[in-house]
């Protein structure tokens, strides 16, 4: 039996769709703490962010069989979360704040203080900046996505997504050190 863990995405997939939709579960497992990370960045509640992933899930296995296989599945399926999360910030017509306590781990008292003020601080910088320039600074520092991967996520060119991320770090210096 093969270590399903070890194949790609991409692989996987085409196994999914072949042969065994069972599998699906795997690739559940591989990115349901990611793509609830950055859903709850964009929705800001756990559990409006829980219901979203779960239909990005949903949606994807739907439409597994119009995933072209030349592209990276990731990006997929994060633009797919990216769709779910902003129909439903646009269904309570509001921004959301993130939610702080996901960003780092803690080791320490004094780290885990430290930490905390810095998660305070980037996050009322964060919320202050419009969501075109937090999303793609949040997709690169935060998820550690590509140039690439987050112009396929977002649906714009790598130029836009360079200039964008560019733009964010200026504004958030400015607004951080307000």
């Amino acid at each position: 039996m093969p270590k399903y863990s070890e194949i790609s995405d991409e692989k996987l997939v085409e196994i999914i769709r072949s042969k065994d939709k069972e599998l699906y579960i795997h690739i559940v497992k591989r990115y349901e703490s990611k793509l609830t990370r950055y859903v709850r960045y964009l929705v800001g509640n756990e559990q409006k962010s829980a219901d979203v992933v779960q239909q990005t899930f949903i949606k994807a296995f739907i439409n597994l069989k119009g995933f072209n296989a030349r592209k990276k599945f990731s990006s997929w399926i994060y633009r797919i979360a990216h769709n779910e999360a902003m129909n439903e910030v646009k269904k309570h017509h509001r921004e959301v704040p993130i939610d702080p306590n996901y960003f780092l781990a803690t080791e320490t008292v004094e780290e885990e203080f430290d930490r905390k003020e810095l998660k305070e601080k980037t996050q009322k910088c964060l919320g202050q900046m419009p969501i075109m320039y937090s999303e793609p600074l949040a997709l690169y520092y935060l998820d550690e996505k590509s140039y690439e991967e987050i112009s396929d996520i977002l649906r714009m060119p790598m130029g836009t997504v360079a200039t964008r991320i560019n733009r964010a770090k200026i504004l958030m210096k400015k607004i951080c050190q307000k």
